[in-house]
């Protein structure tokens, strides 16, 4: 690993996960959050466990489930992003596409993030040294494999035209979509970083938990992620109660921009980042 502060977020997540598969191999129960969300035992216990290295280095943490019970530090210009169990319906469906999500903040922006899919065995991170997955194998990482975004192919989207927002049809009308693919949690940033894909619109509601670690892996690989304002998606949205609004991950900037700018043409105010 290229640093110690990501060395470190790795081992919490693959501790992490291994909790996660620990209660993914039983029944699963879960209750429903104020915001209508699910949540699980692994959720909780994902989250202890990572706080547990993070809060070592002094460094204010944003989580997930800390957050939904109003536990919420003052964060300043560098803070740790965590979702302990990213796509917790993917959990409880048991597809294998949940993730758990470690990032490291910095003036707004990812600079660092680890996403690992326990029950898929693949862990992805970046930073300033690159982009890079691996195969887990008996709990360690293994087969180091850069991660470089498209340069050439087809115009291929992560997103679902048959179950997507009433945007995403002249959107990909706009940009000559040749094909989709489709998956769940942070996921769908890691395609991108793999080159399977140039583009992700996010039509729906997403929280900054949700987004960190991959926009770091993404961005770490050559791409960027932009709101419809039209800027960067940006990071301690704590007015906004750490609500993205609707954003385009792209292999490239100017292909953020330009979907950015459409998004914002087809649905106006309603991707706007919510407000308290």
């Amino acid at each position: 690993m290229p640093s110690e502060m990501l060395d470190m977020m790795t081992e919490a997540s693959i501790k992490a996960g291994q909790t996660i598969m620990d209660v993914y191999a039983e029944p699963i129960q879960s209750e429903t959050k104020s915001d209508g969300s699910p949540v699980t035992v692994a959720d909780e216990r994902a989250e202890k466990i990572i706080l547990s290295y993070l809060n070592k280095t002094g460094i204010p943490v944003l989580a997930e489930e800390s957050a939904a019970a109003g536990h919420i530090p003052e964060l300043g210009r560098r803070f740790f992003v965590v979702d302990p169990l990213d796509g917790t319906k993917e959990f409880i469906n048991r597809n294998g596409q949940f993730t758990v999500n470690i990032a490291l903040v910095e003036d707004g922006l990812p600079t660092m993030g680890v996403v690992l899919a326990p029950a898929l065995g693949q862990l992805f991170v970046g930073d300033k040294d690159g982009a890079f997955e691996y195969k887990m194998v008996e709990g360690k990482p293994t087969n180091k494999t850069p991660l470089n975004v498209a340069k050439s192919g087809p115009m291929n989207i992560v997103a679902s035209r048959s179950h997507g927002h009433k945007a995403l049809e002249p959107l990909c009308e706009a940009f000559d979509v040749k094909g989709n693919v489709s998956v769940g949690s942070s996921l769908k940033f890691c395609l991108l970083a793999r080159g399977e894909a140039w583009l992700y619109p996010r039509f729906t509601p997403t929280c900054e938990w949700d987004t960190a670690a991959g926009q770091a892996i993404l961005q770490a690989a050559g791409g960027t992620v932009f709101a419809i304002a039209g800027t960067e998606l940006t990071y301690g949205k704590s007015e906004g109660q750490f609500y993205n609004p609707y954003f385009a991950a792209a292999a490239n900037a100017e292909l953020a921009k330009r979907a950015a700018d459409k998004i914002r043409e087809l649905v106006g105010s309603e991707g706007d980042v919510k407000l308290t």
